[in-house]
């Protein structure tokens, strides 16, 4: 993955998380693994906005 196309999904997996779109987050991490600082970052995020469900599936990401 190019460093476009990973800031790409990075702003992506914000939005969805910032909707609340539970959804699309799943679609978005599918395959992937987050650094520990993403992922603490996605996971304060959904937190912040309420999803608890979005932060269950952060917390579950695979870390590089």
């Amino acid at each position: 993955m190019s460093s476009e196309q990973a800031i790409a999904n990075m702003e992506g997996l914000q939005a969805a998380i910032s909707n609340g779109e539970t959804n699309r987050v799943k679609e978005l991490l599918a395959g992937r693994k987050l650094d520990e600082l993403q992922k603490d970052y996605l996971i304060d995020l959904a937190k912040l906005n309420g999803s608890e469900d979005i932060v269950t599936l952060l917390k579950n990401a695979p870390e590089k």
